[in-house]
């Protein structure tokens, strides 16, 4: 049965990139920093610049990785909602496992195939103790993307790429205070991506991408208790269906990588994303919820900001082995005003290193690590006045390419 999630899948993260997105889905994005569009030359082209699809070897490609991701305690020193307390608490320190896998099959004529399975975004924040359990005492999330794509020829420098996005989410939410919710749910939804590619000599390479905004319409049953002690076991105010839509933003990326004699590439990659069209977070409920309407129906501000990303990659050829590393600069998409424990967001900036063996002309195995440090922020609205700390994430990422 389809349950809701309380999505603040649209305002809780994985945390290491703006919002709540996971960029880095494969070994090479991890090891450039997602700085892997304009030179994007293995199977994960397929994902993130599937027009470059046309330049590969004639034959079939496949990897398949997997990453662990770590993600730290924030600490929270402040007052909430005016209580005049200085509470000093902290989030659970988590770990989670993200398998990807990327495919490019041969020629086909003028056009080449492109399939991906990856995550594209995700969340998971718990808080130990209050006041960060009655916001956040569960939000988790698991987004599945099954992207297809087509790429063509137009003539020798450049290449165009359709695709089609399907994404599949399951999450919970539970908020522990006076009154509590306990909600979960799934959704599949749908949006499409377009890539293109040119290359005006052998050295220089540049490429333009996007990715449609999806509109998760997510629904589901929802369980309301009032009054509570923060074990859910509290008089069921409400227990039926309920709605809610967010949305996966909109994302234009831009890249140019020149390679020198040296057999050195160089990318720089720049990344819009439109998070403005996260407004608010509206609940539906079949039947009245009663006292509880201010507290879980009445719509929650959100008003995002559209951000931008920078990022760079290194990569150095050396007989079968490939070096790579990469920096990234994050914005944090979420206003002062709307900040709270559910993403204690803000501007980061990530390093990263990986490396490729080529066993033979069939098989190439590689390992790649980004490490992800958050700002501290300050912050003062209406729900929290204090202090957010010590946010970051470890990523590591094993993986194995085979062409046949």
């Amino acid at each position: 049965m389809k349950r809701l999630i309380f999505v603040s899948m649209a305002a809780a993260s994985v945390i290491y990139a703006g919002g709540y997105q996971i960029p880095e889905s494969s070994l090479n994005a991890i090891a450039l920093s997602a700085a892997n569009v304009a030179n994007a030359h293995g199977a994960d082209a397929a994902y993130y610049n599937p027009a470059n699809m046309i330049w590969m070897d004639d034959v079939n490609t496949l990897s398949a990785d997997l990453t662990m991701i770590l993600l730290t305690e924030i600490d929270y020193e402040g007052s909430f909602r005016g209580d005049g307390v200085n509470h000093t608490i902290n989030s659970e320190e988590e770990t989670f496992a993200m398998p990807t896998l990327h495919y490019v099959s041969p020629k086909i004529g003028n056009v080449r195939l492109g399939l991906s399975m990856l995550s594209p975004g995700g969340l998971s924040k718990r808080w130990e103790s209050q006041p960060g359990k009655s916001i956040s005492d569960e939000f988790s999330l698991t987004a599945i993307e099954l992207n297809p794509s087509i790429a063509f020829a137009l003539g020798d420098k450049v290449s165009l790429a359709f695709g089609l996005r399907v994404i599949y989410s399951e999450g919970v939410v539970k908020s522990a205070s006076t009154a509590s919710r306990d909600m979960t749910g799934d959704s599949l939804n749908y949006g499409y991506n377009l890539a293109l590619s040119y290359r005006p000599t052998s050295a220089l390479k540049m490429a333009v991408t996007y990715r449609s905004n999806i509109d998760l319409k997510e629904e589901g049953d929802a369980t309301l208790y009032f009054p509570d002690n923060g074990d859910y076991s509290g008089d069921v105010v409400y227990k039926g269906d309920a709605t809610v839509t967010v949305p996966i933003p909109a994302k234009l990326g831009m890249a140019v990588a020149y390679t020198f004699p040296t057999e050195t590439t160089v990318e720089l990659t720049v990344d819009r994303t439109y998070w403005s069209s996260y407004k608010t977070l509206d609940f539906d409920y079949v039947g009245s919820i009663g006292v509880l309407t201010p507290v879980f129906d009445d719509p929650i501000a959100k008003d995002y900001e559209d951000v931008y990303a920078f990022r760079l990659g290194i990569t150095q050829e050396l007989d079968q082995w490939t070096l790579m590393a990469g920096y990234v600069h994050d914005e944090s998409p979420i206003p002062e005003a709307t900040l709270g424990f559910e993403l204690p967001d803000s501007d980061g900036d990530a390093y990263s290193l990986g490396v490729r063996y080529d066993i033979d002309e069939a098989w190439n195995v590689g390992i790649a690590g980004l490490y992800s440090k958050k700002d501290s922020r300050d912050v003062s609205n209406d729900t929290i006045d204090g202090t957010f700390t010590n946010a970051a994430v470890y990523m590591v990422s094993a993986g194995v390419e085979y062409k046949f």
